[in-house]
This record gives C-alpha cells, structure tokens and sequence, in this order.
C-alpha cells in the first residue's frame, strides 16, 4: 500500500503520514499490556488516532544508550517525564507519543534501563516546535520538550527497563516501510522522466533516443526493480515468522541508493524545468536524499550487514 502511495506522486509526504501510525504501534501490539491494546489499537485501525515516535535526542541520536529524557516514578503508581527530543514527526497532529526514556541506570549496559511508555502529548506539559526542512513538509518533525508529562502506570509499554528491546521488534518492519515507499519515489521519478524524454524534442528527435538520456533511465528502473523484489523477500520472510534482519537492511539500502539515483536522474532528464517545482521531479529527488539519511544512515546500516551478517568486528 505505502509503495502505491508513494509511487502516486504523494511520495514521503503522503507515504509517511500514513506508515508512522501503523509502524509506532508496533511494540504495542506485542508487547503492551490489555488495557493498552483496547484503548488504542482500534482507533489506530480505524484512522482516529495519529501516533508519534519519540526516540531520537539532540545528543542520542544513533547511539540509543546516551539517551537522557527521564521517567521517576511519582509515588502513586504512575510516572512523570521530562526531556527533550528531537525529529519526533506527526507530533504536531498526533494525540499520543511512542516515547524512549530512561527509568533506571545500569552501568553495564546502557541500552539497560530505558523503558516505553505511550503517552499523551497534552499542551500543559509539551511544547513541540516543528523543524524547517527541505522536504517531506506535509508531515512535520519536530522539537519536544517534555516538563513534567504526567504517565499512569498502565501506559507503560512492556517491561521496565526494557523498552530498547521492545523497539528492537519494530526495526525490521520499519526498514520493510521504508523500502517499500523509496520504490514507489523511485518509480514515480523515472514515470515522469520516461514521459518527458518521450514527448521532448531536440534536433528533430526526442531526447529519450538518446543513450546519455536512456541509458540512466534504463539503470534506475533495473535498481529499483532489484530493490523491490529484497523488500518483498523481506516482507515475505517477516510475515512468516523468520529472521529477516539481513533482507530488511539490505532492501533499505538499495533502495534509498536507487531511489535517490532515479530522481537525480530525472532531474537531469528534465534539465532546467526538473529544478522548477511546476515539475514535481525536485521534489521526488530531496525527498529520495532523506531515506538515505533516515530512519538510519547507509553507513549505519553498512555496519549492520558487516558485524552481523560478515561477522567483522564492530567498528563503533
């Protein structure tokens, strides 16, 4: 369905508000608690509740364990939580936040000690500031700080002290997502590339007979059709109860790289009118930049594939 979108036109923006609902509730489903399930779940399905997905500080980004937004408990069963976080997205229109914070200290370990709560985002306590960007402004990211959030205690998302864990469950299918939508950015792209260099005509022939023109359009359909069939061996492998952490990362990898490489080339295809907005393909080529950047960089997901499908050492 995301590829669909994605391939619509809508690209991450229409994509996007729709997967981080789906993806943030995805430690509920199985982990949360009864009561959890049943206030949230339905109306999540429905299309009534937007969620947003607080995990990422201005100091914790990739490194999960130097989070530092607290949860104390305040004597009556329930918590209170304050902190900062940053590219939390849909927080503007969301009612409630998949939030990370820190319950408990573990010298050890410090991804130990980090609980998941689903929590209110009420105005008395949050204050959310969107962050300009260059793409994906349908769907705002954002600023939150959290002064003294109240939480009951039934808000908490699994096992104290273990919500890294619990997040770790989501991370494959997140990666599935995301693949799906930059194969749908990447089609898009080369859809209105095609059509240009079909309908544009230069020296009396269009520009799509020739080779410097089709050839790049010919390599980003080839990549992104290789993309597209790991994302569906990846999905493929998730919805049968296998491991399918390899397939996921190496299906986000490509196609972040070969969407990118369509709308880059569209852009070129089209020249001077692929910079002009009337013309869609600038807008495809900087949101295609941002999955290579997000939800984790290439060079993360590189250090995946090296220490636990290689089995090199671990070089951070």
């Amino acid at each position: 369905m995301l590829n669909r979108v994605a391939a619509s036109g809508a690209a991450m923006n229409g994509s996007t508000a729709l997967h981080l609902t789906m993806f943030g509730l995805n430690p509920v489903v199985k982990f949360g608690n009864e009561r959890l399930k049943n206030t949230f779940l339905p109306r999540a399905a429905s299309g009534d509740l937007h969620v947003a997905f607080g995990v990422t500080e201005p100091d914790a980004g990739t490194d999960t364990g130097r989070i530092t937004t607290r949860a104390v408990e305040d004597g009556a069963g329930g918590w209170i939580i304050t902190g900062r976080k940053i590219w939390t997205s849909k927080a503007l229109e969301s009612e409630v936040v998949l939030l990370l914070v820190r319950t408990d200290h573990d010298d050890t370990n410090r991804l130990n000690g980090l609980s998941l709560f689903l929590v209110d985002l009420d105005p008395k306590y949050v204050d959310i500031r969107p962050i300009p960007k260059a793409g994906r402004n349908a769907v705002a990211s954002c600023e939150v700080a959290y002064d003294g959030l109240p939480a009951e205690g039934w808000r908490m998302v699994g096992e104290r002290g273990r919500g890294f864990q619990h997040i770790l469950h989501g991370i494959n299918p997140e990666r599935i997502l995301l693949s799906a939508m930059a194969c749908g950015i990447g089609e898009v792209a080369v859809r209105r590339a095609v059509q240009y260099a079909n309908e544009r005509i230069v020296f009396d022939r269009p520009i799509g007979a020739n080779q410097a023109i089709a050839h790049p359009l010919a390599k980003a359909h080839m990549e992104l059709g290789a993309a597209y069939q790991m994302m569906r061996l990846a999905a493929w492998r998730y919805d049968n109860g296998l491991n399918c952490a390899e397939e996921a990362n190496t299906a986000k990898y490509l196609a972040a790289e070969a969407s990118y490489f369509a709308a880059d080339q569209a852009v070129q295809t089209l020249g001077g009118l692929g910079y002009a907005t009337e013309y869609h393909v600038e807008r495809y080529w900087r949101e295609a930049r941002l999955q290579r950047l997000a939800p984790v960089s290439q060079e993360m997901t590189c250090n995946f594939i090296a220490q636990h499908v290689l089995g090199l050492p671990r070089s951070y």
